[in-house]
C-alpha cells in the first residue's frame, strides 16, 4: 500500500467511524438511561435519510439537515410514549420484540412511500468535489463534513450532560430514578425525550450520510448489526467507549479493504503452515475478509473483556 493510499484510507476510515459513532451514540444513550436495546435504531437512520431527501427537494439541504432529525425525534418520542412504555414493565423480551417489529414496519412504509430502488439524494453544491488533493488522491468535502458534524455532536452531548440542568437530571435518573421522581421531575417524560433524542441522532447520521453514500431500503440492514458491534465493543452504556470503538471499527474495515494481499501470506509470516495457493483459502485476500473483521473483533472483546473497552454497566 502506497503512502498516499494509506493516508486517504485513514481519513476515510475516520470519516466512516465517526458516522458509526453518530449512529451508535443515540443507541448508547437510550441503553444507558432506559436499559433498552432498540432494534429499530438503524431504521430511524434510514428514515432520516429519506426525510432528508424529501425535505431537501422542498426546502434545500441545509434546512432539511435540521428538519429531518427533528421529525424523526418526535416520531421516536411518540413511539416510546404510546408503545414502548406500555411493554416496558413486562421486561426486556417484549421491548426487543416491539422494536424488532417496528424495524419491519418502517421498512415497509419506506418502500411504499419512496419505492424499492435508490433515490437521487444528491449532495448540495457546497459539499460537492474534493476538499484537498493528497499525492494525487482526492478527499471529498462530504466526508470531511461528516467528521465535523460528528465531532460537534460529541462535544454538544458532553456539554449537555455535564453542564446543563437537563443533563444533570438525565444522569441522576440513570442511577436513582425514584429519587429524581420524588424531587418533582417527571422521569417518564425524561425517558421519552431521551429516546426521541437518540432517534434524532440516528436520523442526523442518515441525513448527512444518505447523500454521501446511498439512500435505499437496505441501508438500515447494512449498518444495523455494525452499530450493535460498536456499542458492545465500546462498552454497554459508555459514550466515550462507543466513540473509540467506532473509530477502531471504521479504520479496521477501511484499511482492510485497501489491502489486496492474500491471507495465506500473513498466515505464513505468523508461522502457520501453508494454506495452499491454489485452494480457496489460499486465494482469499484481506480485502475480502473486511466485512467480517468487526464481528471477529466483537468475539475477541467478549472473550477477553466482556464489559467492553470502557463499559461499567453489569446488568
Amino acid at each position: 500500500m502506497g503512502l498516499e493510499l494509506l493516508l486517504v484510507s485513514l481519513l476515510n476510515g475516520i470519516s466512516y467511524g465517526l458516522l458509526l459513532f453518530m449512529l451508535s451514540a443515540g443507541l448508547t444513550l437510550i441503553f444507558s438511561l432506559m436499559g433498552v436495546l432498540n432494534f429499530a435504531h438503524a431504521s430511524f437512520y434510514m428514515l432520516g435519510a429519506y426525510l432528508g431527501y424529501s425535505f431537501s427537494a422542498l426546502w434545500g439541504f441545509w434546512l432539511a439537515l435540521w428538519l429531518a432529525p427533528l421529525a424523526v425525534g418526535v416520531l421516536g418520542a411518540m413511539f416510546e410514549r404510546y408503545c414502548l412504555r406500555r411493554v416496558h414493565r413486562f421486561g426486556h423480551v417484549p421491548e426487543l420484540l416491539v422494536t424488532f417489529g417496528l424495524s419491519y414496519l418502517v421498512l415497509e412504509l419506506v418502500q411504499l412511500l419512496w419505492g424499492r430502488s435508490t433515490v437521487p439524494y444528491t449532495l448540495p453544491e457546497a459539499l460537492q468535489g474534493p476538499l484537498f488533493h493528497l499525492y494525487g488522491v482526492q478527499f471529498p468535502k462530504s466526508r470531511a463534513f461528516i467528521m465535523l458534524v460528528a465531532l460537534l455532536m460529541l462535544a454538544s452531548i458532553g456539554l449537555l450532560l455535564a453542564y446543563t440542568r437537563i443533563g444533570l437530571v438525565i444522569q441522576a435518573a440513570l442511577e436513582h430514578p425514584e429519587m429524581v421522581q420524588a424531587l418533582g421531575h417527571n422521569v417518564p417524560r425524561v425517558f421519552m425525550w431521551v429516546f426521541g433524542g437518540g432517534c434524532a441522532l440516528a436520523a442526523l447520521a442518515g441525513a448527512i450520510g444518505g447523500n454521501t453514500y446511498v439512500t435505499e431500503p437496505s441501508m438500515a440492514a447494512s449498518v444495523g448489526s455494525i452499530i450493535f458491534v460498536v456499542v458492545v465493543v465500546g462498552g454497554m452504556g459508555s459514550l466515550v467507549g462507543a466513540f473509540l470503538a467506532s473509530l477502531l471499527i471504521g479504520l479496521l474495515q477501511t484499511l482492510a479493504v485497501a489491502i489486496d494481499t492474500p491471507v495465506a501470506r500473513f498466515w505464513q509470516v505468523l508461522g502457520g503452515s501453508s494454506l495452499g495457493e491454489g485452494s480457496a483459502w489460499g486465494q482469499l485476500t484481506v480485502a475480502q475478509l473486511a466485512p467480517i473483521l468487526p464481528y471477529v473483533l466483537l468475539v475477541l472483546v467478549l472473550v477477553l473483556r466482556p464489559q467492553g473497552l470502557l463499559g461499567q454497566r453489569q446488568d
